[in-house]
């Protein structure tokens, strides 16, 4: 009698006794690479609302030279962009050269008319949790060399057309749309960024007509 009393016991204290989810996310941490379908990858953002006090561009330092070639990030995405590589004079003045702008399907040809983008604005990137970064964070997301979808070289006309909106406001063209959708979520998981609720429902839908695939990712933060 006493053995089952115990036993007993035993089980209705297991009972009170939290437990781990059964599929208890992974604890992430910066460097960690992961690979979710996109549509969980937007799903595990966080939702909440954006404010823009306190931003100014100039709170996020660019173009650096990282690692002190004589290039600046902004010559690092023209070189590594380039259809038709430019040349390369003096310490990094680049030259002639050809690229294709994906927000506009537009051949530039030469370096003037390319503006480099953050897929992800500084202002919306500000908005989304920025704010709380350091400078140093700050400047390390300016410059961000560390995933190719993160800074592009486009048309300038695009560049500027998009200015510091997010989906909700500005999309490329059509045949590159769910791209772009897909690497805003991606650059949004990387820097572990929040979406509003309406960017969120805009990204869903238009997930909602693309193929439904996986997405890598290194985490920044």
């Amino acid at each position: 009698m006493r053995a089952r009393s115990l036993a007993t016991g035993l089980a209705g204290l297991a009972l009170l006794i939290p437990t781990a989810p059964a599929h208890a996310a992974p604890e992430r941490a910066p460097g960690d690479t992961i690979t979710v379908p996109v549509g969980r990858a937007l799903a595990d953002l966080p939702v909440q609302a954006e404010s823009r006090d306190g931003y100014e561009r100039t709170k996020f330092k660019h173009w650096v030279d990282a690692d002190s070639n004589g290039c600046n990030t902004r010559a690092e995405v023209l070189l590594r962009d380039a259809v038709v590589a430019p040349t390369r004079s003096g310490r990094c003045t680049l030259t002639g050269g050809r690229w294709v702008s994906p927000y506009d399907d537009r051949m530039i040809d030469g370096p003037s008319g390319l503006d480099i983008d953050h897929l992800v604005p500084l202002a919306e990137a500000w908005d989304s949790g920025a704010s709380a970064w350091s400078a140093a964070e700050r400047q390390e997301y300016a410059n961000d060399l560390g995933d190719a979808r993160d800074l592009v070289a486009v048309s300038a006309a695009s560049n500027r057309s998009k200015a510091d909106k997010d989906p909700t406001e500005w999309l490329p063209t059509a045949g590159y749309r769910c791209t772009y959708v897909t690497n805003w979520i991606t650059d949004k998981t990387r820097w572990q960024l929040s979406v509003d609720p309406a960017e969120a429902a805009t990204l869903r839908q238009i997930l909602d007509d693309c193929p439904e695939g996986d997405v890598t990712v290194t985490l920044a933060r």
